[in-house]
């Protein structure tokens, strides 16, 4: 779930940035004491039939028929540019009223958001999770607000697997290498594993990888350690093992996570690690897929991958009583609900979670509730984070193509600068 620019012309144009710049009422208080908040949310689907912008329009459209003083203009931002697009905004002072995106630490360290308790009513806030709510948090205090979560599994095509000869899905590196040759050799025209290392979700498909050799971003202290030995060894062996075999795409580093989903849905590329979303794309595709645990260097991961998408509201325009109005509605259970079953997410809420278990329509979401409470996550309140993953996504890809260590080891210093510099 996880993991996105417009320019201001000098002429006024038609859209969200360029309200302010025009001098309308966008973000502010108009004439008759009404106000128009500025939404930029982060778009979850994987063509424009099933973009997210139907779903915030139909949910704004509702607030404000609730709310008639409260109006929102919605951005709907793909993942490759939401970061970007929102620094730019940041930085020209056009500072939107909610943000929903992948990080939330970073607009904390430079003192922008409001605190969760102080746009979330009670009720909403007793309601989130606990354990995502904790992950929220800034030295103890929530600022991020979880929006949904998932869990990470690996995704086969089982029609592929029995062209191929392969009776079960692999458990270790190795046997991801064996099964690829062997869909290579007997299925032609099909990429054997699925390897996403472009911009859009690389800290991700890196991180997943890096599990399995009992690596990851950060020590067990939480510090930086992104050259690790374990780590350099992992792309040492990817690059050996799928990408100079061509097991995998030609070119991992630019190829990102919606690609290698769209090849999974279209039955064109045989593996890859997914999340729940690529559930319902593979049964659109009419690809007769299964799930298992991610392999890892000498069996399954123990521990996948665990993602949150966040919600944060910030503070410049002085909109608090609105957020707080808005969010409590964003966060009611049929609105999360729907959310969640559009795009086949997990929830991060409660209600949510209960009706979803209770209702028997989502079996194919158990094995990720599975994992979900054993999963590792980003160093999430880490106020550097977002700097390093911003990091990770432009170039952690180039490892498998070139001399892993150079590429961690500058991704390494690039850490500890992020860090020195909070």
């Amino acid at each position: 779930m996880d993991r996105r620019v417009l320019a201001l012309p000098a002429m006024c144009v038609v859209g969200a940035l360029a309200l302010t710049a025009c001098g309308s009422s966008g973000g502010g208080t108009a004439s008759d004491g009404s106000v128009t908040l500025k939404l930029v949310a982060a778009d979850y689907g994987d063509k424009e039939s099933n973009s997210s912008k139907a779903y915030w329009n139909g949910l704004t459209a509702a607030f404000t028929a609730a709310n008639p003083e409260i109006k929102v203009d919605v951005q709907v931002v793909n993942w490759n540019d939401i970061d970007k697009q929102v620094k730019t905004m940041i930085q020209s002072g056009n500072v939107p009223d909610v943000l929903q995106t992948g990080g939330y630490a970073d607009k904390v360290a430079d003192d922008l958001l409001y605190k969760a308790e102080d746009v979330l009513s009670t009720g909403t806030r007793a309601n989130l999770i606990d354990s995502f709510a904790e992950a929220g948090q800034v030295n103890g205090v929530q600022y991020g607000i979880p929006f949904v979560s998932s869990a990470r599994a690996f995704f086969y095509n089982k029609a592929l697997f029995q062209q191929a000869g392969i009776a079960q899905p692999p458990a270790t590196w190795d046997e991801v290498r064996k099964d690829a040759e062997l869909i290579k050799a007997k299925v032609p025209g099909v990429t054997p594993y699925a390897l996403p290392l472009g911009p859009e979700e690389a800290q991700g498909e890196s991180m997943m990888w890096e599990l399995g050799n009992g690596g990851g971003p950060v020590d067990k202290g939480g510090k930086y350690s992104i050259n690790s030995q374990a780590n350099i060894d992992t792309f040492g062996w990817l690059k050996s093992n799928l990408v100079d075999p061509g097991l995998t795409y030609a070119n991992p580093a630019t190829t990102d996570r919606k690609t290698a989903f769209a090849d999974f849905a279209a039955g064109k590329a045989a593996m890859l690690n997914g999340h729940p979303s690529l559930i319902q794309m593979s049964k659109d595709g009419k690809v007769d897929y299964a799930v298992a645990p991610i392999p890892g260097k000498t069996g399954p991961l123990k521990s996948t991958l665990g993602v949150a998408d966040w919600t944060m509201a910030f503070k410049k325009n002085g909109h608090r009583d609105q957020i707080k109005k808005f969010l409590d509605f964003a966060y009611s259970k049929d609105n999360t609900l729907k959310f969640d079953e559009t795009y086949n997410l997990m929830p991060v809420t409660q209600d949510t979670l209960k009706e979803m278990t209770a209702s028997g329509k989502h079996k194919d979401l158990e094995p990720f509730f599975a994992l979900l409470p054993h999963a590792s996550f980003y160093p999430l309140g880490d106020t550097s984070w977002d700097a390093v993953s911003a990091e990770l996504k432009k170039t952690v890809g180039t490892a498998v193509a070139g001399d892993p260590a150079k590429v961690l080891g500058d991704l390494q210093k690039k850490a500890q600068d992020a860090v020195a510099n909070k």
